[in-house]
């Protein structure tokens, strides 16, 4: 794995030649070795089509290719990183939440009402997140950030998993979500978050679940 936790706020990243990793702006702490920066307008694998939709989406979050050979410290804002192994399955996250993702991984961005319908529009709409996610797929390591800490929850057929849209961080696996509410439509008037709406995942995976509603 390319990707190391130090500790819960800095990881270690290991650049050979001929590979590389895409990193958010400003998230670079120091580095040994000969190791490269450059500004990133295609985003991994995704392409232009990519890159273009997370500007309609908002989500234009700069990167840096991380080119050469040595050891690179990330972090960012002081934020709780986890590091997440994927083995060909597809990361949905936030991009604001993205620290650091192997290139070996291929970048896109989903429509939240593709899975979940008018609900996930609302979702958007409510939470501030936006309307897309961004997803990784594929082998390799992708770094995320979250404030307070990182939940680990597994979701099962039997038993789909409710979290707070504020402090989800993000998914992977055979996973659907739907976004309900636990309150009337006039109780909900003036309500951003909390209680109100509960984003529903069902299936089979993992979620990361974030110990502060706080926005990145």
């Amino acid at each position: 794995m390319a990707l190391r936790e130090i500790n819960s706020k800095m990881i270690e990243a290991t650049v050979l030649p001929g590979q590389r990793l895409f990193s958010q702006r400003g998230a670079m702490l120091a580095y040994k070795g000969e190791v490269s920066f450059t500004p990133n307008t295609t985003g991994g694998q995704g392409g232009l089509m990519s890159m273009i939709g997370r500007r309609v989406a908002g989500e234009a979050t700069p990167l840096m290719t991380v080119e050469g050979s040595g050891t690179v410290f990330f972090g960012h804002g002081g934020h709780h990183v986890q590091v997440i192994q994927l083995t060909g399955d597809t990361l949905y996250v936030e991009a604001d939440r993205l620290l650091a993702f192997e290139g070996t991984l291929e970048q896109g961005t989903m429509f939240l009402g593709s899975q979940g319908g008018v609900m996930g529009m609302v979702r958007g709409q409510v939470t501030g997140q936006g309307l897309f996610t961004t997803t990784l797929k594929g082998h390799g390591a992708v770094a995320v950030m979250a404030h307070g800490g990182v939940l680990e929850l597994p979701i099962t057929p039997q038993r789909p998993v409710h979290v707070d849209p504020q402090a989800y961080v993000a998914h992977h696996g055979d996973v659907r979500n739907k976004l309900s509410t636990a309150l009337g439509w006039r109780d909900m008037v003036g309500r951003g978050s909390g209680e109100a709406f509960q984003l529903e995942l069902s299936g089979s995976g993992v979620v990361y679940v974030q110990a502060s509603e706080e926005k990145l």
